[in-house]
């Protein structure tokens, strides 16, 4: 993604759209933090009254006397435990304050980020496979659990404290500017330097967060490759190898991190040298006016209380320009995520679709992952409902393509796919996958109980009948030998169970869904000999009255399939039994029930 497509206000419009369903709760933190305030304009008084009114002479302040009459002819002690109480006041209002802002903050980020990850994890489970396939995942799994802190970032972190900064440095400005307006002006004049610091450092610090989030999500990448496949890297002994690949990432994260730290202290060196600076002139000048008697010393050490005060929004609002360069990197990363359109799109008129009969067409359906080598050429193929349909074929051939089209996880380049007659891009796409049951070569089990696993088919299932699909399986046996039977938990991807265990969980699964089209892709290449024969009499049982497509290496897996295609280098090139095929002769065979003699015969 270019980054000229996300310029910063682009990405403030765009964040501040994500947060506005909580506008209110923002609302409700500005107020809080505004509070803070005239509690900070309030805090000097104290000292003020002490130095000029109970040790000096001088009145005390007007609004004051307007609040407190009686304050007019009080003795210097009744003026002291005045002005002690109303430090007391002062910190204790401060700290309810604090303490209401910060529960609102942190409720209100805690929303706004956890509604933002679910939209983005909603966004990228629609992605086509085709985008995750050439991304692969832990970038996606980076930027939807780290980068997504931008929303709190940008809300909480900047939005607001750059509007209580702003009031606040102009409220300061105001009251010294009532009492000096010589030294409202030095105070203003360190502004123009602060602006031109930011200006220079900001490119620098995003280019800078922008390689250190690139290296942090090919670090995660990393870890998440090497745990998932910890089999196959302790099998090789490459531990050592990979921990080194690991380090490799981290060390130039290490180096970008210095780097950036000392761009960053930099330029807190130089703001905290300029607000210094300012300080110090003020400080000339206003002994120079003490001395002159334009103000009294109690004023001046008001207005120098002031000053300091107001080098806090100055820095604040200095550092969050810098600050936020790091959110904007990440907002850029995240709507770049957003921005990714998926291929497979749902029609706005796309039709309902309750149970299909399961007649399935190809029509020169050709198939490319990069738009210029096909994996599929020309299919054209007529499937009638109840077919037991057998792929075989080397390889790479198109066997897996093939199906991934039918269940559209991805869409033909050309030609149609049609379900009962009507293109499958008609149909509304949660309908259209409900109709398919998938058993995969490598059963896919969820860390939750095997009852959990079963019922992922069908939530709303009984007891009874996560239990009667287990029987139809041939898992219910091994299940209620386990510990903790159907509640049992079969750990990360089911590796606490047996490949067959899973397999025949799986087929539990497709059972209870009972849907009208079966897909099967290398059911049994992953088993010994006797689970295959256990799990291929279920699958006989599960193909009754289905569609079935059943994709296999082992011929002998394809024996009790009714019809039979062979595809190489993406065509169809062998085809027998009730079927119609398009570019190639049909085979012809003897008798329907042993469709496959002759398919073995000719190979």
């Amino acid at each position: 993604m270019s980054t000229n497509r996300y310029n910063q206000l682009t990405l403030y419009r765009r964040l501040l759209a994500q947060a506005r369903p909580y506008w209110l709760h923002l609302f409700g933190c500005l107020v809080l933090s505004i509070l803070s305030i005239p509690l900070a304009l309030l805090a000097p008084l104290p000292l003020k009254i002490g130095v000029d009114s109970v040790i000096g002479s001088q009145p005390i302040p007007r609004f004051l006397l307007t609040l407190f009459p009686f304050l007019t002819s009080a003795s210097g002690r009744v003026l002291l435990i005045v002005a002690a109480g109303l430090l007391l006041a002062i910190a204790l209002l401060g700290q309810l304050q604090r303490l209401l802002s910060a529960v609102l903050q942190v409720y209100t980020g805690e929303k706004l980020l956890q509604d933002f990850r679910a939209q983005l994890f909603r966004h990228v489970q629609r992605l086509s496979l085709i985008y995750h396939d050439s991304k692969g995942t832990s970038d996606s799994v980076y930027r939807i659990q780290y980068d997504a802190f931008t929303i709190q970032l940008t809300t909480l972190s900047g939005v607001l404290p750059v509007l209580t900064s702003s009031i606040t440095l102009i409220g300061m400005i105001f009251v010294i500017a009532k009492m000096d307006w010589q030294l409202a002006l030095v105070a203003m004049g360190v502004s123009p330097v602060l602006f031109i610091l930011t200006w220079a450092f900001g490119d620098p610090l995003r280019r800078q967060w922008k390689e250190i989030r690139k290296l942090d999500s090919a670090a995660m990448s990393v870890i998440q490759e090497v745990l998932g496949a910890v089999r196959v890297v302790k099998a090789f002994g490459r531990e050592e190898h990979e921990h080194d690949r690991f380090l490799l990432h981290s060390r130039k994260r290490i180096s970008g991190q210095v780097r950036t730290e000392f761009l960053h202290n930099g330029f807190d060196l130089l703001v905290a040298l300029a607000i210094a600076a300012g300080t110090a002139a003020a400080l000339w000048i206003g002994v120079a006016h003490v001395q002159a008697g334009v103000l009294t010393l109690g004023e001046l050490l008001i207005v120098m209380a002031y000053l300091a005060q107001l080098n806090s929004p100055l820095s604040t609002l200095s550092r969050l320009a810098i600050d936020l360069q790091s959110a904007m990197v990440c907002a850029e990363r995240v709507f770049a995520l957003f921005d990714e359109v998926p291929e497979v799109i749902e029609r706005a008129d796309a039709r309902p679709l309750g149970r299909a009969q399961g007649a399935i067409a190809f029509r020169d359906v050709t198939f490319s992952f990069d738009g210029a080598n096909p994996v599929l050429r020309g299919i054209s193929l007529e499937i009638s409902p109840g077919t037991r349909l057998g792929i075989s074929g080397s390889t790479g051939s198109g066997k897996t393509t093939l199906v991934s089209l039918l269940t559209r996880f991805y869409d033909p380049g050309s030609g149609h796919i049609l379900l009962d007659d009507v293109d499958l891009r008609d149909y509304k796409l949660a309908d259209l996958r409900n109709q398919f049951a998938l058993v995969l070569q490598d059963p896919v089990l969820f860390s939750a109980s095997i009852a959990e696993n079963i019922a992922y088919a069908r939530p709303s299932a009984s007891k009874q009948e996560i239990m009667d699909a287990a029987k139809l399986a041939d898992a219910h046996d091994f299940i209620v030998r386990l510990p903790d039977g159907y509640q049992t938990h079969v750990g990360e991807r089911g590796l606490r169970l047996s490949g067959g265990e899973r397999q025949r969980i799986s087929l539990a699964r497709a059972f209870l869904k009972n849907a009208p089209i079966l897909i099967l892709d290398e059911p049994t290449s992953a088993v010994d000999v006797r689970t295959e024969s256990v799990i291929l009499g279920a699958l006989q049982r599960l193909m009754h009255g289905r569609t079935t497509v059943m994709i296999a290496h082992r011929l002998s897996t394809l024996d009790f399939c009714d019809a039979r295609i062979e595809i190489e280098a993406g065509r169809i090139v062998r085809a027998t039994g009730n079927l119609k095929v398009s570019g190639i002769p049909a085979i012809s065979r003897e008798s329907r029930t042993k469709p496959i003699a002759a398919f073995k015969q000719s190979q």
